[in-house]
């Protein structure tokens, strides 16, 4: 592991040095394992993912959603290298119907969910909570830039399925992703639970392209017995993917465990590096001047309609916050 610690001792193939049991929450570390051709980026999220969730009280399975679509959107969100946004959206038929996570390069994250409690009933899983629909990730790089959008198609499986799915048809890069949430209790806080949240990204870059070559997509309605095209893994690869299907949920979200201490579990005998990590925070982007001026994109007509007891009251759907306006303020007109 890279360090300019005191503690550091010297290999041939650089300074290493013991990898630090601080966690980290909120923050994103890099890494890379040179030996095995790939790299990528492990997530840790607490008080961020606990502020988000609880403006809204949402009930345990869909905070729990709502925590993995925030965990993979900030796996992806923080490869960006310009100062853009990375929106994971999905639009569904399920007892969740609409989700989406908005992350603002460098470091702000904020997300919400609509759903339908009387549907819910013993559906726990991201696959039955989204049902069948469409997770859209979006790359907007400002209002002058054009956007990059990715579809992938929502069938009863796991957010997971969907990443891996997006990967493969999109990206065409090997890759594994790992997502895991859920709820810390401590006796010393007053019995209340704090949502957190863990996610690992990792990614198979060879030098030589023609090592990570995949198989192509299925050939959908081809002749009944036509030959599937199919290419054998590379051994690195497989090496590195069957390294972190051994990670567990708990480990992801162990808040005793550093990020750096998990990393080395995985890959010590081959040696993982560590970057700076980039520290995260939960940070609405709306205010009362961007509320007004989205009010006079409005018609006359339908702001004259948003008058109740003679005020025009917006509430931010992402962080709850309530802005008040006097009917004149809005732009209502006069009759």
């Amino acid at each position: 592991m890279d360090s300019q610690s005191p503690d550091m001792k010297t290999r041939p193939e650089g300074p290493v040095r013991a990898p630090s049991a601080v966690p980290i929450d909120d923050a994103v570390l890099p890494y890379e394992v040179d030996a095995l051709d790939v790299r990528g980026r492990l997530v840790r999220l607490g008080p961020a993912l606990d502020d988000i969730l609880t403006k809204h009280d949402y009930p345990a399975p869909v905070g729990k959603l709502l925590g993995e679509a925030i965990v993979l959107t900030t796996l992806l969100g923080s490869a960006l290298k310009f100062e853009g946004r990375f929106i994971l959206q999905a639009q569904t038929d399920g007892p969740v119907s609409f989700l989406v996570v908005d992350y603002k390069a460098p470091d702000q994250l904020r997300a919400y969910a609509r759903f339908d409690a009387s549907r819910l009933g013993t559906a726990k899983d991201s696959g039955a909570l989204l049902g069948r629909g469409h997770l859209a990730m979006t790359i907007d790089q400002g209002p002058d830039m054009s956007r990059y959008q990715g579809l992938v198609a929502l069938d009863g499986g796991s957010l997971e399925d969907a990443a891996h799915e997006y990967f493969l048809r999109s990206e065409q890069i090997p890759t594994r992703v790992r997502l895991a949430v859920g709820e810390e209790w401590r006796s010393n806080d007053g019995g209340r639970h704090r949502w957190r949240a863990g996610g690992m990204l990792m990614q198979f870059l060879p030098k030589a392209p023609e090592r990570a070559r995949q198989a192509d997509l299925h050939p959908g309605d081809a002749p009944e017995g036509a030959e599937v095209h199919a290419v054998a893994e590379d051994d690195a690869w497989v090496e590195a993917r069957s390294l972190v299907e051994t990670v567990e949920d708990v480990e992801l979200i162990d808040p005793e465990l550093s990020g750096e201490r998990l990393l080395y579990r995985l890959f010590h005998e081959r040696g993982v590096r560590v970057f700076k990590p980039l520290v995260l925070k939960a940070q609405c982007s709306c205010s009362r001047d961007a509320v007004a001026a989205m009010l006079k994109s409005f018609s006359p007509d339908d702001r004259a309609a948003m008058v109740k007891d003679d005020k025009v009251v917006v509430t931010c759907e992402f962080c709850s916050s309530v802005y008040d306006f006097t009917p004149d303020e809005a732009g209502v007109e006069d009759a």
